[in-house]
């Protein structure tokens, strides 16, 4: 009996949750699309086949394969989504706006520049929304014997200050920061009970995907933060939080991933006062003193 063809997702977000499933199942041509599209969404919406498959560097029948495999009839069934993802999340055509600003960018102080830049990656992070993967992921956190966090390279800030915020709320916490080389040894610390945080964007640190590979062999629950629904960290990840950072000249920030990081510190605080137990000494010192880091 032939299988019988998937509904096609009726949202933008039924949609990302269809491509994560069925990713790995995809040619590589169309997987080249799916990383545009989420990459791209504004230009999906607005953009003529023709333009968005020259962008891609795939043919136009690409981008009707990638739609059809997911459950539309065509690629304009699929695109419908973007649209409304648009019209209902961001003002109307707010990417072409953007690109005239980009075009003005070269002519403001760098300062202003990436300031301006970082603000609409703030404003994205607030529109898109991102409240039952952050639940989630403070649930885990917050149930976890020991948390251990890795990151390398750009990303490695991040790790670093989630250790020293949770460290003073109390929570027992791992920098696996690799030092020597013993980033593996540091990982086989980890235990059932625990939970691994690992942060990590394009092009994705193999040191931290081997760190995440380690857990999942271990049975340690992941909880991720990274660029894409399809990044390698978020396949192996049991909760991610996928977040797009500032960019100016090919320079990426991180103040989209270090305000989410401090979104997590004051959840858990929270979550730990309300559960009735007392935050660690280094934060009822520090707020005595007036003095932090």
């Amino acid at each position: 009996m032939p299988e019988t063809a998937p509904e096609a997702p009726r949202s933008y977000e039924e949609f990302r949750h269809r491509l994560a499933e069925r990713h790995e199942r995809l040619s590589p041509r169309l997987k080249e699309v799916a990383e545009f599209a989420l990459a791209h969404p504004e230009e999906v919406a607005l953009e003529k086949v023709a333009q968005l498959a020259r962008r891609a560097g795939v043919p136009p029948s690409a981008l009707v394969r990638f739609a059809q495999a997911l459950g539309f009839e065509g690629f304009g069934d699929l695109q419908r989504l973007f649209k409304e993802r648009l019209v209902t999340r961001l003002p109307a055509y707010a990417e072409r706006i953007r690109r005239l600003e980009r075009s003005e960018e070269v002519r403001r102080p760098l300062p202003e520049a990436f300031a301006r830049q970082v603000g609409r990656a703030l404003k994205r992070l607030e529109e898109e929304g991102l409240r039952e993967a952050f639940e989630e992921a403070v649930a885990r956190l917050a149930g976890a014997e020991t948390l251990h966090l890795v990151a390398q390279r750009r990303s490695f800030a991040v790790a670093a200050y989630l250790a020293y915020a949770l460290t003073h709320l109390g929570l027992r916490c791992h920098l696996l920061d690799g030092v020597g080389g013993l980033l593996l040894q540091q990982a086989a610390a980890m235990r059932r009970g625990d939970v691994l945080f690992a942060v990590s964007f394009r092009p994705y640190a193999a040191e931290t995907l081997e760190v995440a590979a380690e857990a999942v062999r271990l049975e340690v629950p992941i909880v991720a933060l990274t660029d894409s629904p399809l990044s390698p960290l978020a396949r192996l990840a049991g909760s991610a939080m996928v977040v797009e950072e500032a960019e100016l000249q090919g320079v990426r920030g991180l103040a989209v991933s270090m305000a989410l990081a401090s979104a997590l510190v004051l959840a858990l605080g929270r979550r730990l006062v309300g559960g009735g137990r007392s935050l660690g000494a280094g934060v009822e010192d520090g707020a005595r003193s007036g003095q932090g880091g």
